[in-house]
């Protein structure tokens, strides 16, 4: 057998191309990680502590939406009627994220309004700042970081409705507003197959990630747990 090798194609970008004994692949460069992300050593301790299973099996009956006769397994959307985290405080879970995360948050005028209206987002997933404004609200979206129906499959289609209606409207651990485009692409995809198109922030995103998952004793696949290695073998 030959000895292996590994030559360069071409570049694109900044990332190369290089074909080697087990195939092609791109390479790309270290990004330096966003400021305040999360340390290798505690990401690495996390992935140490977290179940794994070797892939998401599906087992049906995920039905989020709650029109007469669906499921509804998550409870309505964006409650306020659930004991985590901002829950009963009169405000839906929806605008108390965006109260949280936006700076300069502006709110409908008239009495005790909880209606977020403006605001900038620092946005987590793709570096940039959003100016949010009610009036294009779907340009900013709450995403669920470990996805309802990932969360479905592995394990919640066990839990009880009101541990399934904390989980979806954690406010602490499970929800961040993100430009609405990157949160539409990322659908119910988990970190083996989708990561922030910002890779500075992909340390923030394995920690929220794994926080998450450890929390609610959601057990990541194989293919999950190798793209959080790798991602925290470059965080500082």
């Amino acid at each position: 057998m030959g000895s292996a090798f590994r030559i360069v194609l071409a570049t694109l970008g900044a990332a190369i191309v290089v074909l080697s004994t087990t195939g092609c692949e791109v390479i790309s460069p270290p990004v330096a990680p966003a400021p305040g992300s999360p340390a290798r050593a505690y990401l690495e301790t996390m992935l140490d502590r977290v179940r794994t299973v070797p892939a998401r099996v599906r087992p049906g009956g995920y039905d989020r939406s709650c029109k007469s006769g669906q499921r509804c397994v998550f409870g309505p959307a964006w409650s306020d009627a659930q004991d985590g985290p901002g829950g009963r405080d009169g405000c839906d879970t929806r605008n108390n994220v965006l109260a949280r995360q936006l700076s300069g948050a502006a709110f409908r005028p008239g009495g005790k309004s909880c209606v977020v209206v403006g605001g900038t987002l620092d946005d987590p997933y793709t570096g940039t700042h959003i100016v949010f404004d009610k009036g294009d609200a779907k340009a900013v979206q709450i995403d669920h970081v470990f996805p309802l129906a990932a969360a479905w499959d592995l394990g919640a289609s066990g839990w009880t409705l009101e541990r399934r209606m904390r989980f979806a409207n954690d406010l602490d651990l499970e929800l961040l507003a993100v430009d609405g485009k990157a949160n539409q692409d990322k659908g119910d995809r988990t970190p083996a197959d989708w990561l922030p198109p910002a890779r500075a922030n992909h340390c923030f995103y394995a920690g929220k990630y794994l926080t998450v998952a450890l929390e609610y004793d959601l057990p990541l696949t194989n293919g999950d747990q190798k793209a959080l290695r790798r991602i925290a073998k470059n965080c500082p």
